[in-house]
């Protein structure tokens, strides 16, 4: 299993990464991919991914740290993407739901990362909540998916932004709100998402799975994550597996099995 949202490099690990990082492997995950959420964190990112074999990494900025580099440029986001290890732009976009950077530094701060993932060619990680809307637009006047390969990650928005994604040749990841009890719509959605076009996630320490709800999330969780997939879209355990596995490889092309 390849786990394609980690966040190893934060303070919530700093105590016991080396022991989360054994265990993901005891629990069958092969692969991870450290996500950055912020420039400033972006050495540290690529510290965790140049220190074990199975693990590359990203560089961006999250939409809710829009406000810290709004002045980001392309050019700036390319260069730090010719790290070996880096296989994708993001994590970006567009998250209104707790307000922390304002719409307009997070329109910049995003169409940024679109220019670089154009330009370079590398995947774009997106992060989209309560912004449906103006997603879909930044997203097809871009050209997402045809001038530039993206994901919409831990997808939990509406129906019609994941219809036109699906169709626009675009990549979906599915994370442990797959397994929460209320979360209906969201196992609806993955329902019509792409057979070869899904991956798995835990975007740890975030949304731990259940059982483990109300923890702190680790890569170890990530089979609870692909036991839910499985049981959504009908697959065996090892069918899961291998169509997530296949998707990862595809998209992010820079990474070696």
């Amino acid at each position: 299993m390849i786990d394609s949202h980690v966040n190893l490099h934060g303070d919530k690990f700093a105590e016991d990464r080396a022991e989360v990082i054994a265990r993901a492997s005891d629990a069958g995950v092969t692969h991870m991919i450290n996500i950055c959420c912020n420039i400033r964190d972006f050495e540290s990112v690529v510290k965790v991914a140049e220190e074990h074999d199975n693990i590359w990494a990203t560089v961006g900025t999250h939409p809710h740290d829009a406000k810290d580099n709004p002045d980001i440029t392309a050019a700036e986001l390319i260069e730090m993407a010719q790290h070996p290890k880096i296989v994708g732009i993001g994590e970006t976009g567009y998250d209104f739901h707790y307000g922390y950077s304002a719409q307009d530094e997070q329109v910049a701060n995003f169409a940024a990362h679109i220019e670089a993932s154009q330009r370079s060619g590398l995947p774009l990680v997106v992060h989209t909540r309560e912004a449906d809307d103006l997603m879909l637009v930044a997203l097809r006047e871009s050209g997402a998916g045809r001038d530039y390969p993206a994901l919409l990650h831990c997808y939990t928005s509406g129906q019609s932004l994941a219809d036109w994604a699906a169709e626009a040749g675009l990549y979906f990841s599915v994370s442990g709100i797959a397994t929460f009890k209320n979360a209906h719509s969201v196992r609806d959605c993955i329902k019509t998402m792409p057979d070869d076009r899904i991956m798995l996630e835990t975007d740890c320490p975030y949304l731990a799975p259940v059982p483990h709800r109300g923890r702190r999330n680790e890569p170890s969780y990530l089979p609870h994550v692909a036991e839910a997939l499985a049981d959504i879209k009908g697959w065996t355990l090892e069918e899961t597996v291998e169509r997530t596995d296949a998707a990862v490889f595809n998209l992010f092309q820079k990474m070696t099995p």
